[in-house]
């Protein structure tokens, strides 16, 4: 059984840091493709940050310089350190797998990131 479970939900005050994880179990970690998506209310689910089988990363403009995603193949995770956070930022963010020659596509549950005063 796949999962993908992800944690660090939480109220953030503009300006503050949280570092999401995502924990992954029943897939070859490291030949997967991982992403961190958001979705926030009335908007489409866009992708944040991604980094590859082999450690390169890619970000969304919007977060560029801020956020920052990393994997520990060892611990069958991967990360979302998230620094000078905007209101904008708030959203649900979902922990996504890949690997595209298997046809193979993972979602976790999502967790809650909030940017309030």
């Amino acid at each position: 059984q796949v999962q993908l479970v992800e944690s660090g939900r939480a109220l953030v005050q503009p300006g503050g840091s949280l570092r999401l994880s995502c924990a992954a179990s029943g897939i070859l970690f490291g030949r997967y493709l991982m992403g961190w998506y958001r979705q926030a209310p009335g908007k489409q689910r866009e992708l944040v940050a991604a980094i590859t089988t082999g450690g390169s990363p890619n970000y969304t403009d919007s977060v560029k310089g801020r956020f920052t995603i990393s994997r520990d193949n060892a611990k069958n995770t991967v990360y979302l350190q998230m620094n000078s956070l905007k209101p904008e930022d708030t959203a649900v963010y979902y922990c996504n797998g890949k690997r595209a020659e298997r046809g193979t596509n993972y979602w976790g549950q999502g967790t809650q990131v909030t940017v309030s005063s």
